[in-house]
C-alpha cells in the first residue's frame, strides 16, 4: 500500500512492490473505500460542501464597479459576453480605458474581451496594490511571526510577477490567491495551449526557484520554448493557468469533483474570452492538463468550444468519465505517465462521489497514449529534453505526424494521422 505525505510525495510500505501488488481489482477497491474512510474520518464530510465566495479586494471592486458609471454609462455587466465587453472597450478612447483600468484594475484584469495589452496593464497595477498591502502587514504587530513571514513571502511574489516583460492575463490576491500568465504573442498567436496544473496550486507557488519545471510558471515557460523548437514556423503561446481554486492537500477536497466542477467553469470561460485575431479566425487551443488539472480539464470538456482541438492529460487521477466517449468532446485526447508516477496507485474509481473514475492510461478508456520517457515520476512532465515535453509541444503546434506513441498502444500512431 501507498501512503502520502502532506506534500503528495508516496511514501511507500516496504511490505509491497512499487508496481502496487498484489495489484487485483478487489485489492484495488478495499484500498478505495480505505481512503474513504480515512477521509471522512480525518477530515469529515463538511470538507466537501461547498465554500461560500471568499470576500477580499476583488469582491469589493466588483461591487463597486457594478454600481458605478463612467463616461455618463452604466459599466458593462462584469458577466457579460467577451463580445459585448469588447464592444464596451471599443467605445472608448485610449485615454478613458486606461483610466479604467486604473480606477479598477482587479476588474479590467480579470475581464474577458477587454484588451490584452490593458488586462497586462491592469494586472501590474492590482500587483503594485497588492504589494503594497504585504509590505504593512510585515511590520504588523498585531500578526503572529508566521503571518508576518507569509506577508513577506506573497510580497516577494508579487514583486517577481512585476518585473519588465511578464504578461499577467489574471490576478486576484484574495485568499490563496489565483493568476494567469501569457508566454509568447496571444494576440497574433495560430495555437494556444492552456497549462492546467494541479493541487496546491496558488499564488505563493505559482513559481518555484527550485524544481522550477513543477509549477505553472516553468510548465508554461518550458513548454512554449518546446514549441518553437518543435515547430519554429508555427506562431504559438502558451499560458499558465492557475485562476482556479485548486485543493489543497490531498484530503477529501482534491478526491472530490467540486473544486474540479468550479474549475471547470472557469476554463471553459478563458477559452471563450480570448479572442480570435482578424487575420487568423481559426485560432486553435489545445488544454495541457496535469494532475487534478486532468479532472478540470475532464469537467469542462463537453462544453468546451470547436476551438479547443486537443486535451492531453499527464499524471492524471482521472477525468470524472469511463471513457473518452463519456467526455463529450470532439477534441483529440491524449494521455501519458510515467512508470515511477505514484499517481498509478492511487484507485482509479468513483465511490460516493469521491475518486475520478477510469484511468485515462487504461486500455479501455480511448485516449492517444503517449510516451512520457525522461519525465522522473509525478512533478516530472515539462522537464527540458523529455519525450513527455516534447510530444506536449507536438500536440500544442499540431505537429501530430512527430508525436512519440507509448509502446503499449499500437493504435496512437494511426490515430494522429
Amino acid at each position: 500500500m501507498t501512503y502520502f505525505s502532506a506534500f503528495g510525495d508516496p511514501l511507500s510500505d516496504p511490505g509491497l512492490s512499487s508496481s502496487g501488488a498484489p495489484g487485483t481489482t478487489v485489492w484495488r477497491a478495499l484500498l478505495a473505500l480505505t481512503v474513504v474512510f480515512v477521509l471522512l474520518a480525518t477530515t469529515g464530510w463538511t470538507a466537501m460542501r461547498k465554500h461560500a465566495p471568499a470576500e477580499g479586494p476583488r469582491a469589493a471592486a466588483l461591487h463597486a464597479w457594478q454600481t458605478d458609471t463612467f463616461a455618463g454609462r452604466r459599466l458593462p455587466d462584469p458577466e457579460a459576453r467577451p463580445s459585448l465587453i469588447a464592444r464596451y472597450f471599443h467605445s472608448l478612447s485610449a485615454a478613458q480605458r486606461h483610466r479604467l483600468a486604473a480606477r479598477y484594475p482587479l476588474v479590467v484584469g480579470n475581464l474577458g474581451g477587454a484588451p490584452l495589452a490593458l488586462r497586462y496593464e491592469a494586472n501590474r497595477a492590482a500587483l503594485r496594490d497588492a504589494r503594497a498591502v504585504e509590505r504593512k502587514r510585515t511590520v504588523d504587530d498585531r500578526l503572529t511571526d508566521d503571518g508576518r513571514r507569509q506577508a513577506a513571502r506573497r510580497m516577494q511574489r508579487f514583486t517577481a510577477m512585476l518585473q519588465p516583460g511578464r504578461q499577467i492575463l489574471a490576478f486576484d490576491p484574495t485568499g490563496r490567491g489565483r493568476a494567469a500568465e501569457v508566454f509568447g504573442d496571444l494576440g497574433s498567436a495560430r495555437r494556444v495551449s492552456v497549462v492546467v496544473p494541479g493541487v496546491d496550486t496558488e499564488l505563493l507557488t505559482f513559481q518555484r526557484s527550485w524544481r522550477p519545471y513543477s509549477a505553472p510558471v516553468g510548465m508554461a515557460s518550458a513548454l512554449l520554448r518546446q514549441q518553437r523548437a518543435t515547430a519554429p514556423q508555427v506562431p504559438t503561446a502558451t499560458i499558465a493557468w492557475a485562476d482556479y481554486t485548486a485543493p489543497a492537500g490531498l484530503g477529501v477536497e482534491a478526491a472530490s469533483g467540486g473544486p474540479a466542477e468550479a474549475g471547470a467553469a472557469r476554463l471553459e470561460a478563458l477559452v471563450r474570452s480570448l479572442p480570435t485575431t482578424a487575420h487568423d479566425p481559426g485560432m486553435r487551443f489545445a488544454l495541457i492538463c496535469h494532475s487534478y488539472g486532468s479532472v478540470v480539464c475532464g469537467v469542462a470538456a463537453d462544453s468546451l468550444p470547436r476551438r479547443v482541438t486537443d486535451i492531453a492529460v499527464a499524471g492524471s487521477p482521472g477525468m470524472r468519465a469511463d471513457s473518452v466517449g463519456d467526455l463529450g468532446t470532439r477534441a483529440r485526447v491524449w494521455a501519458m505517465r510515467d512508470a515511477d508516477d505514484w499517481i498509478a496507485d492511487v484507485p482509479h474509481m468513483n465511490i460516493a462521489g469521491l475518486g475520478h473514475g477510469a484511468d485515462p492510461v487504461s486500455d479501455g478508456f480511448g485516449a492517444r497514449r503517449l510516451s512520457a520517457a525522461g519525465a522522473e515520476g509525478h512533478p516530472g512532465y515539462f522537464v527540458p529534453r523529455t519525450r513527455s515535453l516534447a510530444n506536449f509541444a507536438a500536440v500544442g503546434t499540431g505537429s501530430y505526424g512527430i508525436v512519440d506513441c507509448a509502446s503499449s498502444d499500437p493504435g496512437c500512431a494511426r490515430a494522429t494521422e
